[in-house]
């Protein structure tokens, strides 16, 4: 009896097991991002940045070189001599110095960011086969980030851009152009009255900027690669070569880790709280703030909602901005956030006043298995008696459809 009493359970035992936890911690896959855009979108400031604050290692080519150079590596031996001879590194073994350092220890424990792969180059595999290798990796990009900017504002924007020849460093046009510099201190200026303390210190800060840049104005030049029409070409190789594999990639890719940010936007605004760019150190923040296009708006709405209990979060449905109604009707349609609901504790958006009144009067028809998944489309042609219409019937008898 007694060795029966002492195996029960005890009531107010702590069930938390810190070795378990230890161990499930160092079993877990570090968390790793892929940066994807145009050229000179802003990849690598953006890849920098993101990996000094998830404490990641950055991955990039000119980074990997310069690291195999002054650790004197097999890999960097061999580009110091390339560089001696005069000769370019190729790509191959710019390829192989990627994919080592992608599969070195300290990554597999803190994780990578990349960027500037897959590259436009084809000179040794071709964009699908780069794409090819980064779903083959053994620590596959957790999420996929994409910089989006228009054609023009993208080829303005590198059109503006010079380089100081002795130290590299480029700068944009709103920081040498003396018109461009005159504009934003008028602007300033206007906002005076509302925070004096803080336009005088950043008058004092753009009155020091504009001294030294006007130091060394003259000598500023600018690069081959930043010419208008290079630029534009450029831009119109990236859509010819790599646009059409890396939407596949990103169409493959679950929406919660695929991240969409605006290029326009200044990096340091990127990481703002209110942004969709706003990391902190768990997976779930990252997708609760990225997943919505309009997540102000959104969360403008919801804070006037009561919530089910004190200090309860609102969470995202599995359907994010999508409207529930209309995937249920097999359309893809997104939501308004001033029609957004909750339910159980989760966010609905809603596409139309007749979406919400519909969900409202009873929303289980919409959230019940089968779940309302985005609609497949299937178009099947052909010349006559080729057998369209059997196609048709077994695809519609496989997956469920309609003809």
């Amino acid at each position: 009896m007694a060795s029966q009493e002492e195996k029960q359970p005890q009531p107010f035992a702590d069930i938390f097991d810190e070795d378990e936890a230890e161990k499930s911690f160092l079993l877990s896959k570090p968390t790793c991002l892929i940066i994807l855009g145009k050229p000179s979108s802003g990849k690598k400031t953006l890849a920098r940045k993101l990996a000094q604050i998830w404490k990641c290692i950055f991955i990039e080519a000119l980074e990997v070189i310069q690291m195999n150079i002054t650790e004197e590596t097999e890999y960097g031996l061999k580009c110091q001599e390339l560089l001696f001879k005069g000769q370019s590194i190729s790509e191959e073994l710019v390829t192989e110095m990627i994919l080592k350092k992608i599969e070195s220890p300290e990554v597999a424990h803190y994780g990578y960011v990349l960027s500037g792969f897959p590259s436009l180059s084809e000179e040794y595999m071709t964009v699908s086969q780069q794409i090819e290798k980064i779903k083959n990796l053994k620590l596959k990009p957790d999420f996929l980030i994409n910089i989006k900017c228009s054609d023009y504002d993208l080829c303005q924007r590198i059109s503006g851009q010079r380089q100081h020849p002795d130290s590299g460093q480029v700068y944009q046009r709103n920081e040498w152009d003396p018109n461009v510099i005159e504009k934003h201190k008028k602007e300033k200026d206007q906002h005076e009255e509302e925070n004096e303390e803080e336009d005088e210190e950043q008058e004092e800060e753009t009155a020091e900027d504009a001294l030294m840049t006007s130091e060394f104005l003259h000598q500023l030049v600018q690069r081959p690669e930043d010419i208008l029409e290079n630029a534009e070409e450029r831009v119109g190789t990236y859509k010819d070569i790599m646009l059409r594999p890396l939407e596949d990639l990103m169409a493959e890719q679950d929406c919660q880790y695929l991240i969409e940010l605006d290029g326009n936007q200044k990096p340091d605004d990127l990481f703002a709280p209110k942004n969709k760019a706003y990391v902190a150190s768990d997976k779930n923040y990252l997708c609760c703030y990225c997943c919505f296009n309009k997540q102000d708006e959104l969360l403008r709405v919801l804070s006037s909602y009561e919530l089910i209990a004190h200090r309860y979060r609102w969470r995202r449905s599995r359907w994010g901005q999508a409207c529930p109604v209309a995937l249920k009707e097999g359309d893809i349609v997104m939501g308004n956030p001033d029609l957004a609901v909750s339910f159980l504790g989760k966010m609905y958006v809603l596409s139309s006043p007749e979406a919400l009144k519909t969900f409202m009067l009873n929303p289980r028809p919409y959230l019940l298995p089968p779940m309302p998944l985005p609609p497949c489309k299937v178009l099947v042609f052909g010349p006559p008696f080729s057998g369209r219409t059997t196609i048709c019937n077994l695809i519609a008898h496989k997956y469920k459809g309609k003809v």
